[in-house]
Order: C-alpha cells, then sequence, then structure tokens
C-alpha cells in the first residue's frame, strides 16, 4: 500500500469519527485522540505545557504520550482500525 493510500483512508477515517453522533466510551475516545494526534503531531514531548488542574486534558495528554512509541503511519492505521471496529459494532 502507498502512502496516499494511507494517508486517503486515514482521512476518510477522520470524516467518519467527526460526523459520529453517537457517544463512544471514554477509553475509545481516549484511543482515537491519541492515535490522531500521534498521526498528525508525532510523539509530545515530555512535560508539555499541561495545566495540572485540567484532568480531562492530563487523561488526553497521558494517552497521546502512552502512543509516542508509533510512528505516525502506524499510528493513522491503528486510528483506521479502531474507527472501522467502531463503526462495524454499531452495524450489528
Amino acid at each position: 500500500m502507498t502512502k496516499k493510500d494511507l494517508d486517503t483512508r486515514f482521512w476518510e477515517a477522520f470524516e467518519i469519527a467527526s460526523n459520529m453522533t453517537e457517544s463512544l466510551p471514554q477509553d475509545v475516545m481516549l484511543r482515537i485522540y491519541s492515535y490522531y494526534k500521534q498521526a498528525t503531531s508525532g510523539s509530545i514531548t515530555p512535560f508539555s505545557s499541561i495545566n495540572s488542574d485540567d484532568v480531562r486534558n492530563a487523561f488526553k495528554m497521558n494517552a497521546w504520550m502512552q502512543v509516542g512509541h508509533l510512528s505516525p503511519d502506524q499510528a493513522k492505521e491503528l486510528y483506521i482500525q479502531t474507527i472501522e471496529s467502531v463503526t462495524s459494532s454499531k452495524k450489528d
């Protein structure tokens, strides 16, 4: 598969995720967020400006740090797989 194919599939999955109307479990939302950030921004730098009073952002940053070992392409593939899994389970 070419990089363009992966990028196209990633942005198609992003479009699907952006148009989801049902709430997803928090752990799935964090996983989707972390894969997206890793795919589009690369690894988070340790001790980035995180407001320690904001628990929601702390969870998001923690999720992103946990996938820091992934390359952007690996994160894109996992993002796509996660969106496909969520949408296929909604059809059942």
